[in-house]
């Protein structure tokens, strides 16, 4: 007897693809995500230098003031940690800046994520139901045969029955 067709072959070939397409989504978001967090390492070093830099010209400034220096040195010195306190503003902001659009990466990485697993979830079902399908047709086919031998023996039988 031939093998019927899956009536829901479409369907599954169509929840395949849909899996697919959000592996392949989910892997871009996972890319952006490293490129983001690369983006953060490398403003946080910036932050890091300047913050440095700042330490490091207060802790001259102070020599300074110990050691007894000409107040205008010091004016210029005061005057250029304003400058470096500027700029390490600057890059605080650009840091926070940077950990919105870090954020959102996350968070469009686990949305693409549960929409990989909702749709592989589908898909498993849909492969757990042709499995039932295929069973249930053997059965039938187990049945079928079944009734077409009884069908060939009655028909045996009344031939015999007749020719007595």
């Amino acid at each position: 007897m031939r093998e019927k067709n899956y009536p829901l072959e479409q369907v599954v070939l169509i929840k395949q693809k849909r899996l697919e397409e959000a592996e392949k989504v989910l892997q871009q978001k996972k890319e952006l995500l490293i490129k983001e967090e690369q983006k953060m390492k490398k403003v946080e070093e910036e932050r890091d230098l300047v913050k440095h830099h700042k330490d490091d010209k207060l802790t001259q400034l102070r020599h300074e003031l110990d050691t007894g220096t000409s107040s205008l040195k010091i004016q210029q010195m005061k005057s250029y940690l304003k400058e470096v306190e500027e700029k390490l503003k600057a890059k605080e902001l650009k840091v926070k800046e940077q950990q919105k659009l870090l954020d959102a990466a996350i968070k469009a990485v686990e949305l693409a994520r549960d929409d990989m697993l909702k749709k592989r979830l589908s898909t498993e079902k849909m492969d757990m139901h042709k499995e039932e399908w295929k069973k249930e047709q053997k059965v039938y086919a187990a049945q079928d045969e079944a009734s077409e031998a009884d069908e060939i023996g009655t028909t045996i039988f009344t031939r015999r029955k007749s020719r007595e």
